[in-house]
């Protein structure tokens, strides 16, 4: 199995406005669950305690090998999915490792 990991730091300066970017993102994520059938498991999180220096949104996603993570990255749905989140971003960092 292979998990990926995504951190997300938003461009927002206000905090209220990273939180509505953060729920967009969460939700849009999520939307690909049942869609991409290569998806085994699926969890968005953001930072709880708004420290900074840390990223403000990670994505955590099981695939089945790495065939399953090449099938979802070219996925039009999660194509679509990162053009609407990529202008939100200042930066995003991703690991990707075997459970």
């Amino acid at each position: 199995m292979i998990r990926h990991i995504v951190t997300f730091t938003l461009a927002a300066d206000s905090v209220e406005q990273r939180a509505e970017q953060a729920a967009f993102i969460t939700r849009e994520l999520l939307s690909l669950v049942g869609v991409i059938d290569d998806v085994e498991s699926m969890q968005v999180v953001t930072d709880v305690n708004v420290t900074p220096g840390n990223a403000h949104v990670a994505l955590i996603a099981d695939y089945a090998d790495h065939a399953a993570l090449d099938r979802y990255q070219v996925h039009p749905d999660h194509v679509r999915v990162s053009g609407s989140i990529r202008p939100l971003l200042a930066s995003r960092v991703a690991i990707d490792f075997e459970v």
